[in-house]
């Protein structure tokens, strides 16, 4: 394989590749990053077996071919080279001379042939969405996903094609986040995809905000395809909860709150907090809303908001984190909340198709 690609392209591409890759890994070529040069483009990849990553780089190739290199020994060369024109030689054994202006290099490899192949997806569901919007379902989403490892279903987002909607959740039982947007999809299509933690996280650093995305789906993998990216998971086995079930079917009252001052208000009265018991309360009474804190040993904060609001007097507790997450997502300036008691879960709702359900912390 032989070959001449520029240093600031090369970088780029290891840059969206490098991260997928696990340093405790016991199997040495999961720690280096294939490079496939065909069809006058240098092709990377990297996996740690449960979530895989390609991109292409603009190269001119002399000698087609493939090899695997160390991925963080490669990307530490690259980033101290001058930006200039990169020769990349590897021999029959393996070996790779690197070559740039004055600066010589030769990284010993592994065959290419003892790297995962990438899985087919003949046959598979297949939908097309736009970059930004799922972009977007996604940020507004899984940071409600679980990190509890026992309830492994929850340690991710689900993808609900049903009904031409996409409906995107995520729940760690404590609170869920829920998105919909109409998507057009054949009938036959129609299924729930788990997405892990780690696949919605490479997503959410490499998706555009303009731009089509292609997800493909077989029974325990999926793929998505968008510009020079493809990036290829497992499926979170199992049934989904009844996401359904946990959103109240009506509130009692519902309060229009200014979205950037409850977030900064909720941020500067969550400072007095105790991170182990941390709560914020929430009282609602005639045309203002009060957020306090009182934590032992610690102090006491409160912060009042005017607020148009002639029903009854509700104060709730709610985990301050949990109740900012969603405030951070938002762009509209107003939303809403709607409770019923100081015992029933809070919903916050928005100007778009977005919800959001939140447990109460009993205190005391």
């Amino acid at each position: 394989m032989k070959l001449k690609v520029d240093k600031t392209a090369m970088m780029e591409g290891l840059t969206k590749v490098l991260s997928i890759i696990n340093p405790r890994t016991t199997l040495p070529v999961l720690s280096n990053v294939l490079l496939e040069a065909k069809d006058n483009k240098l092709w990377l990849s990297a996996t740690d077996l449960e979530v895989s990553v390609q991109t292409t780089v603009d190269a001119e190739i002399d000698t087609e071919g493939d090899t695997t290199l160390p991925a963080k020994r490669i990307s530490s060369i690259f980033r101290e080279l001058p930006s200039q024109e990169v020769e990349i030689d590897v021999d029959e054994h393996n070996s790779a001379a690197i070559q740039c202006g004055f600066s010589f290099f030769k990284v010993v490899g592994i065959s290419g042939e003892d790297f995962p192949p990438l899985p087919r997806f003949e046959g598979s569901r297949n939908y097309t969405l736009e970059q930004g919007v799922f972009k977007e379902m996604l940020q507004k989403t899984s940071y409600a996903s679980s990190a509890d490892e026992t309830r492994p279903i929850l340690n991710g987002v689900l993808l609900s094609f049903k009904g031409e909607k996409l409906v995107v959740v995520a729940t760690d039982g404590r609170r869920l986040a829920l998105v919909e947007q109409e998507v057009e999809f054949p009938a036959d299509a129609e299924g729930d995809l788990v997405l892990p933690s780690k696949t919605v996280s490479e997503l959410l650093k490499t998706l555009h905000d303009e731009g089509q995305i292609k997800i493909h789906a077989s029974e325990n993998q999926v793929a998505f395809e968008f510009g020079d990216m493809l990036i290829v998971s497992k499926l979170i086995e199992g049934t989904y909860p009844n996401f359904r079930q946990v959103i109240p079917s009506q509130c009692e009252e519902r309060i229009a709150v200014e979205r950037e001052g409850l977030l900064n208000a909720v941020k500067r009265v969550s400072l007095m907090a105790n991170d182990q018991t941390s709560t914020v309360k929430l009282g609602f009474g005639k045309n203002r809303l009060q957020i306090s804190t009182e934590t032992p040993d610690v102090g006491e904060a409160r912060e009042s908001l005017p607020i148009k609001y002639e029903g009854k007097e509700i104060a709730v507790s709610f985990n301050p984190e949990f109740m900012m997450a969603p405030l951070r997502f938002l762009e509209s300036d107003e939303i809403y909340v709607e409770l019923t008691d100081d015992l029933s879960p809070g919903v916050i709702k928005s100007n778009v198709p977005f919800l959001y359900v939140l447990m109460p912390m009993r205190v005391g």
